[in-house]
């Protein structure tokens, strides 16, 4: 075969790097009492970045999930086959504590720590953080029975990934799932129709069909169903204490846009087994625990993808040229790569700031629960849309190369909306911040609290705050206040991320955010900043050390 040419002008693999090598990240886990932790996010995001991960990452995505609805003989047996990846990725998600360890280990910090392992393995392969999340979520929602609480809390925050269909009381670890939605409500979980009936043990028989459950493959599921008191929460095993399965079929799984590593079904109950969680009719309430905790880490996850695609962006625009010099060294390029850096670190610095409130929430701080209440909605609805924008700019820094599938980047793509829908889209998320300013007042007071420690720093900010503020009158007539709902979310988040990076970031990073998020010096896309915005500055902030510059 003729040799036509060498390859030249590509970038080379990015690998070798860590993905905890990020100062906003390393400066949070230290301001916020968790410097304990660094060690351990700095080897979890060495290994995130490595060749071997990554390569598991891949495999996981390119072979999904199959189902397995019956046997060879034809009896039921609902399984669902994943990928040897996806097991060795979700071993490392439990024995590095991702999941509930932080609610068994209770050490200051715990939740912070626990967020930034999440941040940094996420960047590796988000689809199995799914079952991950929902797992760290269950807690606070079935300690609404003590009694049940006390059972499977203790194997829920093992540090054990003990995968397959055994009674969940007889196994070193669990994993759990959330299953609320149906066919005909959707978020709209008040329209449930699946129903519970008394069996007289203290157990209940579930009948219905769930629209989307997600890893359907857990051990036990927190799920809604209609009783003679209304809506309640119900804890539902795959598998019953005398080892039979619980009658949990699975219908479909869905074929998603993204996060095709994880499993995502329809499922049907027939007469399934469950015990109820919490106050009869009070299920919404029950659960709501589990929705807060999985917002985290939407906005968490969010951030991630954003690191992930702006770390690709720099790798290759460093190593590409174009009209007679590197990509990276292009103004307008330039000027890209910092907003896409802006971005990315706001977002990051927001979700460090409510895993932190988690912490102090958890050990009496009724003012951080108050803020991470109101904060944690509008963050989950901004964040989350710009990380569907972020990806597709990222991928366009990549052109041809980052549409094809080898770069990595479609999956990064189709990934993004995933967590702008899951746990409630947007609506729903703007809807609870007026819902979260109503129920809990004190949660605007600590809101203030924390964005006027930034007082007097930069104008831009401080006018900010004040066209806030003057919006909250309109709140007063409820129709006017729902068409102002989004907007309300985007300004109590800009405001807010504006804020902590006045507080805690590089001064180039802070006054560009502040020039063009607050102070209107910005346009419709990235790359439209300020004149003035120091991007050098911004840009070797953002960049993810080599592995030889790591070492030395």
């Amino acid at each position: 075969m003729t040799v036509t040419h060498e390859v030249l002008n590509q970038a080379p693999p990015l690998t070798g790097f860590s993905a905890a090598d990020d100062p906003a990240l390393l400066a949070a886990l230290h301001r916020e009492g968790a410097g304990w932790g660094e060690r351990e996010v700095q080897v979890l995001g060495a290994l995130a970045g490595s060749a071997e991960v990554q390569e598991l990452a891949r495999m996981a995505e390119e072979q999904p999930p199959k189902l397995h609805t019956h046997d060879r003989y034809g009896h039921r047996v609902d399984e669902v086959e994943f990928h040897p990846a996806w097991h060795e990725l979700m071993t490392v998600a439990v024995e590095q504590g991702l999941h509930a360890a932080p609610w068994a280990e209770n050490r200051p910090g715990g939740h912070l720590v626990r967020a930034a392992k999440f941040y940094v393995w996420s960047q590796a392969e988000p689809g199995h953080g799914c079952p991950i999340s929902m797992t760290y979520a269950a807690v606070p929602a079935l300690r609404a029975s003590p009694g049940l609480a006390a059972e499977y809390e203790p194997l829920l925050a093992a540090r054990t990934y003990d995968f397959g269909l055994r009674p969940p009381l007889s196994k070193t670890g669990l994993i759990a799932g959330m299953s609320m939605t149906e066919k005909q409500g959707g978020s709209d979980v008040r329209a449930n129709t699946t129903r519970a009936v008394p069996a007289g043990d203290g157990t209940y028989r579930i009948t219905g069909h769930k629209w989307f459950t997600s890893a359907p493959m857990s051990d036990v599921f927190l799920t809604l169903a209609q009783t003679d008191e209304g809506l309640t929460c119900f804890l539902l095993p795959r598998v019953l204490p005398d080892g039979t399965r619980n009658r949990f079929h699975l219908m479909r799984l869905k074929d998603k846009l993204g996060n095709r590593s994880n499993a995502s079904s329809e499922v049907e109950y027939d007469e399934a087994v469950a015990w109820p969680v919490g106050e009869p009719g009070r299920g919404v309430r029950t659960i709501v625990e589990m929705v807060n905790m999985t917002r985290l880490d939407c906005v968490l996850g969010s951030a991630a993808g954003m690191r992930a695609g702006l770390r690709q962006a720099l790798h290759h625009t460093a190593h590409r040229r174009a009209f007679g010099k590197e990509l990276a060294d292009q103004p307008l390029m330039r000027s890209v790569l910092a907003d896409l850096a802006i971005e990315s670190e706001a977002a990051t610095t927001l979700g460090l700031r409510l895993a932190a409130a988690v912490d102090r929430a958890q050990a009496g701080d009724a003012d951080e629960g108050a803020l991470r209440r109101l904060a944690l909605a509008a963050g989950k609805y901004w964040v989350c849309k710009r990380g569907a924008t972020h990806a597709a700019e990222a991928l366009e820094c990549l052109g041809g190369n980052g549409y094809v599938e080898e770069s990595g980047m479609p999956r990064l793509y189709r990934e993004a909306p995933l967590l702008s829908i899951w746990e409630g889209s947007g609506n729903v998320a703007a809807l609870d911040v007026l819902r979260a300013l109503a129920k809990e007042p004190a949660g605007l007071e600590a809101y203030f609290a924390e964005v006027e420690a930034a007082s007097g720093a930069d104008p831009r900010l401080d006018a900010a705050v004040a066209r806030l503020k003057a919006m909250l009158p309109e709140l007063a007539d409820p129709d006017r206040a729902q068409l102002l709902a989004r907007t309300l979310a985007e300004r109590l988040t800009l405001v807010l991320q504006g804020a902590l990076l006045v507080r805690h970031s590089d001064p180039a990073v802070a006054d560009a955010f502040c020039a063009s998020r607050l102070g209107g010096e910005w346009g419709h896309a990235f790359g439209t900043l300020p004149a003035g915005a120091d991007l050098g500055a911004i840009l070797s902030r953002a960049r993810t050390k080599s592995p030889d510059e790591a070492r030395g």
